[in-house]
């Protein structure tokens, strides 16, 4: 019988609101193809020459990552920790 659970690439955080790090293949892959899409934006985009085009990069990684956790993350809220 196959399992019908939820497969999560990103837990919640234990504390606050968000993601924590991948817990699957997935997730990392995910999160290090961000990671290294982030960097390229300084050779990409020089700061000094091309600033505005530089931020628009950045906003734009970190919205697809956002994006990303939003789909294959754990539903977040605010939380204050585990419950005993």
């Amino acid at each position: 019988m196959a399992d019908k659970s939820p497969s999560y690439w990103f837990p919640a955080k234990t504390y606050g609101w968000g993601w924590g790090l991948p817990i699957t293949w997935q997730g990392w892959l995910v999160f290090l193809a961000a990671l290294v899409l982030f960097a390229c934006g300084a050779f990409l985009f020089p700061p000094q020459t091309m600033f505005v085009g530089y931020i628009v990069y950045e906003v734009a990684v970190v919205a697809a990552l956002i994006f990303i956790c939003l789909l294959k993350g754990e539903p977040t809220a605010w939380r204050w920790g585990k419950k005993k």
